[in-house]
Formats: C-alpha cells, structure tokens, sequence
C-alpha cells in the first residue's frame, strides 16, 4: 500500500476537526478555579500539540499543510496569541499543564514572552525541581522546558529508565493504559515525531518486534484513538519499513472513520455502540491527522501528490520556524 490511505484519512480528519472547531474554543470557565481542563485547555493543546508535527511533515501548498496551518493559527487566536495562557500560569504558576500547552505553540514559533519570562522564575525554584511526577509525565514537562527555552529540571535518561518501556517489559503484559504510556514515552523522545534518533536502539528494535502484535490487539477491539497513536509511533521508527499489520490497519482505520470523524472506540468484540460526539471523537480525529501526517512522510508515495492550495491563508514564518529545529 502506498501513503495515499494514510493521506486520505488524515486529510478527512483535518477537515472535520476545521469544521468542528469550535469544540475546541476556551469558555468562559477557561482560567476559573472550579474550571474542567480536560473540557477547556486538554483539547485546544492536543490541537495544537497536534498541527505543529504536521506542518513540519507535510511540503508547503499541500491540503495537510495548510489544514494544519489554518487550525494551529486559529487555536492561537483562542489564547489570544498566548496572553490567556500568560494568566493562566499566573494563576496555577506551579501547574505543569500551562507550559506543555505554551510549549506545543511555542514549537510551531507562535512564542509569549511575558510567559516565558514568568515561567523561568518559577522553573527555577526547589519547588519546581521537586514536584513529583510520574515518569512519562516527566518525560513530557522536560521536554515542554526545552521547547519554551528552559533550563530542564532533570536529564531525560533518567526520567526514561523509569518507564514501562525502558523496562523491556514482557510483551504480553500489554494493555491499554500501558499503551498510551509507551506511545506518550515515545511522542516525548521523538518530540512527537521530528527525530527518530531520540529512540535508543534497543528500544527501537523492542517496539519493532513487538509493536506488530500489539497493534493488532487494539484492531481486534476496535480501539481506533490507540491504534493510531501506535501507528504514530510505527512511523517514528528508525528504521520503518511497513510493519507487520500496518496496512491492515489503515484499511481498518478508514474503514471506521465516518465524514472524517473516528470515534475512539467501535463495537468491539461485545458490540457496544460507538459514541460519535465531539467530546468521543475529536482526540482520536486529531491522532488519525498525526499518525497520518507521519505515516505519508515516512513511507514513499508512488501516487502523484495532491494539488496546493491557494485559499489566501499562506502565512510567511512557518516553515522558517519549523525548521529552527522544533522538536515536539
């Protein structure tokens, strides 16, 4: 199978979440202290989190590329070119979420630095250094510092020799919250797929050899937001080389996703119904958009690439940003 799957899905996914978008707008409740982050900021930073891995993987006029640009610029304009996460870390100066969401702009070259003055003040305190954290959460914070310009409180192979996957665990314990955190560790490493040298080798041949196996245990239960991260993490292999399984997948993948919509969740082997809202679809989307965007970028196309487009909407600074060595 050539990259044209992949492609299409990813292409489907950007254009429901465009057409979707406003399920990502900050409400009122954005900066109150009763507020649910995982209602309010959780998805605006995985948009942007997101669109920036895409931008840098998919040529300048391209639908991906531009999709990307049109929803990164517009989840900007909802912080209001980073003022409100500028509060936002006023208000929690020790929370870690503030500056993984800044850190995902940041990459893409949208910066703040009346933020990134406040947040190297609080950086560098004890407290800081020592909150607690679990490893692959580490993992994430260490890399949002350097993103946004910080000194790192720890070195990454220390966060890494705590995790799951550095333990070479028996492949066979794998599950699904063990899944989200081998694919995060990975996301971290590569700086959410921009370098595939971030992967020690022996990791790299682990996730080759077992990845196949663990994937088709996801496609098994219908579990499509995992199953695309796992694909993400596929193409952000050293040396991928159309896995095992892989092509299945994406044919399994397209086959779930409905007017770009993928819920995370099917049927499965008990036949539940899947919820198609926003609230059970946009995360999944967006990693069907990633895993795509990586999957093209990392497999040859034999197909003719789509026409640029042209909508007005080119932004100067992108791409020269991007390539000043965003990491994410």
């Amino acid at each position: 199978m050539t990259s044209g799957i992949p492609r299409g899905v990813a292409e489907a996914a950007a254009a429901w979440l465009w057409e979707n978008r406003e399920g990502f707008c900050l409400g009122q409740d954005a900066l109150a202290s009763d507020g649910d982050v995982n209602r309010t900021w959780k998805p605006l930073g995985e948009l942007a989190q997101v669109c920036v891995p895409v931008l840098h993987h998919t040529p300048a006029g391209t639908v991906l590329h531009e999709s990307a640009a049109r929803l990164l610029d517009f989840a900007w304009q909802e912080t209001e070119q980073g003022a409100v996460i500028h509060e936002l870390q006023r208000l929690e100066p020790f929370a870690t979420y503030p500056l993984e969401i800044y850190a995902a702009f940041a990459s893409g070259g949208l910066r703040h630095a009346g933020f990134e003055q406040a947040a190297a003040l609080v950086a560098a305190t004890r407290g800081w250094r020592g909150w607690e954290q679990v490893p692959t959460r580490k993992l994430g914070v260490l890399n949002s510092e350097r993103r946004a310009g910080l000194a790192q409180h720890d070195t990454v192979p220390a966060a890494l020799e705590r995790t799951w996957l550095a333990g070479l665990a028996e492949p066979w314990v794998f599950d699904r919250e063990v899944g989200y955190t081998l694919t995060h560790t990975v996301f971290h490493l590569t700086d959410w797929g921009h370098d595939a040298r971030g992967i020690p080798p022996n990791l790299a041949e682990y996730l080759e050899l077992w990845l196949p196996a663990w994937l088709a245990t996801c496609l098994e239960n219908d579990q499509w937001d995992l199953s695309c991260e796992l694909l993400a993490v596929a193409a952000s292999l050293p040396r991928y080389s159309f896995l095992p399984g892989t092509d299945i997948a994406w044919e399994a993948i397209a086959a779930a996703q409905q007017d770009g919509a993928l819920p995370e969740v099917g049927p499965g082997p008990l036949g539940r119904a899947a919820v198609r809202d926003f609230t059970h679809c946009y995360h999944s989307t967006l990693m069907a958009l990633f895993a795509g965007a990586l999957t093209g970028a990392a497999r040859p196309s034999t197909e003719p690439p789509h026409s640029p487009v042209d909508d007005g909407r080119r932004r100067p600074g992108h791409e020269e940003a991007l390539g000043q060595g965003v990491t994410t």
